[in-house]
């Protein structure tokens, strides 16, 4: 089944080129469907190339979805045209009064600074609190994660010695979660961070539950029971390229990077990197959209019951 976005976005061309069911608006509303309704709140500077990513693995199931996309009001995107974001994003304060099957929040390259110095903080906070109420099932990325967990549980980031870039490999912790079905008992996902949650917080959360982690990269996905909140601290969503793009800039920025981690074959960057984790990421997302969003959603969306 389709994926349903702007007909202009930038991302309808690559995806249409990759054979992904892209649904127009007209044919959409011809069809006798309610379209699972998604919010994409894209924290990255990468617009377009994040865009591209998740709209992707949403259009890679059964079930017709329709995105949209949102930026905090009180910080200004710089890596892409004003024109972009006028044509194909809103703000909170436009969708705050309607109900959502799910919800991502993307990661954003401010790690490194703690929580309450991010200029966008209390309205990232309100938007956050609002999903309680407005979305049934939110998704959560790398910092998008991280910040999720300090606010509503109260779990802390922690800075790593070195940033922790690479493709690493991954055990699932809890068989029994849907959201993990279909995975090996071993597999690759990349990362992409200077800080880190802790399996033992996470653990000591009787609310929370880790449902893959690894040796190398810690923890890697841990939820709610039920799915409501679900919180990945990597970047299954990344382009084959997207490692090899941020350790360029890292060196152009004299930052002096290691080279990406089971990256490049050999370790050797003037080699073209192998995609590993392309299963495993349309397998997270279906499974996400399928069992937590589409099950579960009420059909009159407006009777999403609150999380406690």
């Amino acid at each position: 089944m389709p994926i349903k976005i702007p007909d202009q976005l930038p991302a309808r061309q690559t995806l249409e080129s990759e054979n992904i069911f892209v649904m127009s608006e007209r044919r959409a509303i011809t069809q006798d469907i309610r379209p699972l309704q998604v919010l994409l709140l894209n924290l990255m500077p990468t617009k377009i190339a994040t865009e591209t990513q998740l709209a992707r693995l949403l259009g890679n199931s059964p079930l017709q979805v329709e995105l949209e996309l949102i930026q905090t009001g009180t910080h200004k995107a710089t890596h892409v045209s004003e024109e972009h974001m006028i044509k194909f994003y809103t703000d909170f304060e436009h969708v705050k009064d309607r109900y959502f099957d799910g919800m991502i929040i993307t990661g954003a390259p401010v790690e490194q600074l703690e929580f309450e110095e991010v200029d966008y903080w209390p309205e990232l906070c309100s938007i956050m609190e609002w999903t309680k109420t407005h979305v049934h099932s939110t998704f959560h990325i790398c910092w998008g994660a991280q910040a999720a967990l300090y606010y509503h549980y109260g779990i802390k980031k922690y800075p790593l010695p070195e940033k922790l870039s690479g493709v690493y490999w991954h055990h699932v912790d809890r068989r029994s979660s849907m959201l993990v079905r279909g995975f090996d008992d071993q597999f690759l996902a990349p990362h992409s961070r200077y800080t880190e949650v802790r399996m033992e917080d996470i653990q000591a959360c009787e609310k929370l539950r880790v449902i893959a982690s690894s040796k190398e990269a810690g923890l890697y996905i841990a939820m709610t029971d039920g799915g409501r909140q679900v919180f990945i601290t990597g970047h299954s969503e990344y382009d084959w390229d997207t490692l090899q793009n941020e350790y360029q800039r890292d060196l152009k920025q004299g930052i002096d990077p290691k080279i990406p981690q089971n990256y490049y074959p050999d370790d050797d960057p003037s080699k073209l990197p192998v995609v590993r984790w392309r299963s495993h990421a349309n397998l997270l997302y279906m499974n996400w959209l399928n069992y937590y969003v589409y099950q579960t959603t009420p059909y009159i969306i407006e009777t999403i019951e609150p999380i406690e």
